[in-house]
């Protein structure tokens, strides 16, 4: 399967592949762009409801949120980096280091004020990145064992010894490269985010009106009925676009026609059907809430999806 995984970057290759290299790419972009926004279903919605915010699993609130979510893919992600950033490359590359490199290109003059500001925000993006790849994964991975906890509370003193051990095994595999990780991962996260599609599917059918998020005014009256606590609840949404750098820094790997074709291909699609489903799944039980994401799954169906 490896021999089939050759991913040049997209600069030296085709700007527009077609066929089966667009098919292998678009697989391996699955696995290595859209791991990591893959998983905030897990806790995103379940967060956004957290204690600490003080704000009711009721229907308004339920939509309010859902609301922001779906607008928060389609504004950051579709929009933003899909319409705009992937248009930012430098000679094929992508990334807030490839950008910032931009500002000051070999043989430019010395660098004037303007320069050095734009120098210092592109330092700046570059450690939110790094911030943001120290967080994600002990999140994404501590987020997924505690579904054992789900099954049965026995799990509960292994469940930082596994994500540990987990993470470990993560970290020492990225060594082979994104051809080695891609030809691994690309098949399993399609798994993934077809399952997330269907579990959401399964629920959303039972109450098809939590569409009714889409409405950009549910999200506008979240924020009129709770105030200052809604506003707050933004951090916790914002989880569902975290990894959308990605889709700008693997440019290179890629290129643009796999990362959009898959976006709106799959994963979107994917996402917004789960967010979804555990809306419609939070207002018909809204003691759900704990753990939205492994309430969707059948009793038989938990352990297989941990381990997925």
């Amino acid at each position: 399967m490896n021999d089939q995984f050759q991913l040049p970057r997209a600069h030296q290759d085709e700007e527009s592949p077609t066929g089966k290299r667009l098919a292998i790419l678009s697989l391996a972009a699955v696995g290595i762009v859209y791991g990591d926004i893959g998983t905030s279903p897990i806790y995103a919605l379940r967060e956004s409801f957290h204690h600490q915010y003080g704000i009711e699993a009721v229907e308004a609130n339920v939509l309010g949120v859902l609301s922001l979510i779906f607008w928060a893919l389609i504004l950051v992600i579709s929009v933003k980096y899909l319409g705009f950033i992937l248009r930012a490359d430098n000679r094929g590359e992508g990334g807030i280091i490839a950008l910032t490199a931009l500002v000051s290109p070999p043989g430019a003059e010395p660098q004037g004020r303007r320069r050095k500001v734009m120098g210092l925000v592109g330092l700046f993006g570059a450690a939110l990145l790094y911030g943001d790849s120290m967080i994600t994964p002990a999140i994404s991975v501590l987020s997924a064992i505690e579904g054992l906890e789900v099954a049965t509370p026995a799990f509960q003193p292994y469940v930082i010894p596994i994500t540990i051990g987990i993470l470990l095994g993560l970290f020492a595999f990225q060594s082979r490269g994104t051809q080695g990780v891609g030809s691994v991962f690309g098949p399993v996260t399609m798994v993934w985010f077809l399952t997330l599609a269907t579990l959401g599917v399964a629920h959303v059918i039972g109450n098809p009106s939590v569409f009714r998020a889409m409405n950009p005014y549910h999200g506008v009256a979240f924020f009129l009925e709770n105030g200052f606590q809604g506003f707050m609840v933004l951090g916790s949404v914002f989880l569902v676009v975290t990894g959308g750098e990605a889709l700008y820094a693997d440019l290179g790997h890629f290129g643009t026609r796999p990362i959009r074709l898959t976006w709106f291909g799959l994963v979107l699609p994917a996402l917004l059907l789960n967010y979804f489903g555990q809306g419609a799944m939070v207002l018909a039980d809204p003691s759900l809430i704990e753990q939205p994401f492994f309430s969707m799954a059948p009793g038989w169906g938990l352990i297989p999806l941990v381990i997925l």
